[in-house]
């Protein structure tokens, strides 16, 4: 078996409220602000964390607030840093194109040799590098893993990632695909310990299943960076224009959601958690935690209108979010609902939780679900009881 045995999060600088946000990612235009605040209408994020000063410069990097969260969860794991064997991280955009964000994680960490895989993808590398690590301890290659997300999305959102490109009108509006992002992400990292026993002391988390799916046979890329959209819907590189300037300038460095297209994943996503319910995976009444990330509250109420309609609504007195106090941050995100779960002092034994993690990069819908369980007893033959 596996288990989740401490956890970690670091969010940089102090909570920035909704009327301070432009201080930090700068500001654009009137019109840019009146999308801002019909975006924080729909998504009711009240606080969020960035990396960035209010100058625009930065002390961090998504590998450095990555290390700092696995350095958290490892003060309260019983284990020996140095006995960690295996790092498995997430983000949507590493620092840098090579090496891997894992690698820069692993020299700011400084541990001795250890296995390494980075995911990159949107919120379910996450779920990604969770399964990867459950994978390698349940097949017997290490007894003990860090896993972990980082996201550093406010660097994007700067006026000179958008000043001097085709996105940016001359008024300083920008398309709603642009501008809708810059309201709605943030910056932060958390981390899991994750062994092949339950901690002596205290509560963990045994991870019974892990289930991701990508649905790209279905839809075309919806949340994008790298690339500008060609006529016909499919992207084009921003390797494939002549100069570096020439794809900065086609707006081939900003970050683009497809909200429309978000929608109509909805009942995909719904799809998926129903073919668990009906493989016997997922009980919706035996849920007592259900930890859903999703990035905004209007998505929310639209995934409970679709589990209402199907008859598999989990009760919402059940559900457990901290969007509207730490924002969405991406492949972070479920990591830091975990940690607040398991520091909020409600978990009980016995206790069933279900993780769900939409992502709409092109269509993917991960689930987990975990058994609270207590201090574990090992015997001889190393397997916890």
């Amino acid at each position: 078996m596996t288990y989740i045995t401490a956890t970690g999060q670091f969010l940089p600088g102090d909570p920035v409220p909704n009327a301070e946000m432009a201080d930090y990612i700068g500001r654009l235009s009137d019109n840019s602000e009146r999308l801002g605040k019909l975006t924080l209408r729909q998504n009711k994020i009240r606080t969020r964390h960035y990396a960035l000063e209010k100058d625009g410069t930065t002390r961090w990097t998504v590998a450095s607030m990555l290390a700092r969260a696995a350095q958290d969860a490892l003060s309260a794991a019983e284990i020996d840093a140095k006995s960690i064997g295996f790092l498995s991280t997430s983000t949507t955009q590493n620092d840098l194109m090579v090496p891997g964000l894992a690698s820069q994680v692993h020299g700011e960490l400084g541990l001795p040799p250890l296995e390494i895989a980075s995911q990159q993808s949107v919120c379910a590398s996450s779920m990604m590098a969770l399964k990867n690590a459950w994978l390698q301890l349940k097949a017997g290659e290490h007894k003990s893993a860090i896993v972990g997300g980082g996201e550093f999305a406010s660097r994007y959102f700067r006026p000179g990632f958008y000043e001097g490109t085709a996105a940016l009108d001359d008024d300083g509006t920008l398309p709603s695909d642009a501008g809708f992002l810059r309201w709605t992400l943030s910056d932060g990292a958390a981390a899991l310990i994750i062994e092949d026993r339950p901690a002596a002391r205290g509560l963990s988390l045994r991870v019974d299943w892990i289930s991701l799916r990508s649905f790209a046979d279905r839809f075309g890329p919806c949340m994008t960076g790298g690339g500008v959209r060609r006529d016909d819907g499919t992207m084009q590189p921003w390797s494939h224009h002549p100069t570096i300037q020439s794809a900065a300038s086609a707006g081939a460095f900003q970050l683009r959601q497809d909200v429309d297209a978000l929608y109509r994943m909805l009942p995909v996503w719904m799809g998926e958690f129903m073919r668990l319910v009906d493989e016997g995976m997922i009980d919706p009444d035996a849920v007592d935690w259900f930890c859903c990330h999703y990035s905004a509250h209007s998505l929310r109420e639209e995934m409970i209108r679709l589990a209402t309609r199907a008859g598999c609504m989990i009760p919402e007195d059940r559900w457990f979010s901290n969007l509207a106090t730490k924002g969405n941050v991406g492949a972070a995100s479920i990591f830091l609902i975990l940690d607040d779960l398991m520091r909020s002092g409600d978990l009980r034994e016995g206790q069933n939780i279900l993780l769900a993690v939409p992502e709409s990069g092109q269509c993917v819908m991960a689930y987990a679900g975990l058994t609270v369980v207590g201090p574990g007893e090992v015997d001889t033959a190393g397997e916890a009881k």
